[in-house]
């Protein structure tokens, strides 16, 4: 069961990252023709990435929960 809410949390931070990521790319674009949309999601699938793998040192929400039980 740890694994499973470990993947869920990591999952809604990895979708928050990538969001907020991909927020401020296009928040630098002067223009909506002429962002990059490609370079765009690319920097916000890494962001992704590196969230899932920081979130192997632990999550507290996960780590709270089996604490708790």
């Amino acid at each position: 069961m740890y694994w499973l809410d470990w993947f869920k949390a990591a999952g809604i931070r990895a979708i928050k990252t990538f969001s907020q990521s991909m927020l401020s790319m296009i928040a630098i674009g002067a223009a909506m023709s002429e962002i990059q949309w490609g370079y765009v999601l690319s920097v916000a699938i890494v962001a992704a990435i590196l969230s899932m793998l920081t979130s192997v040192a632990g999550l507290p929400e996960v780590d709270k929960e089996e604490k708790e039980e």
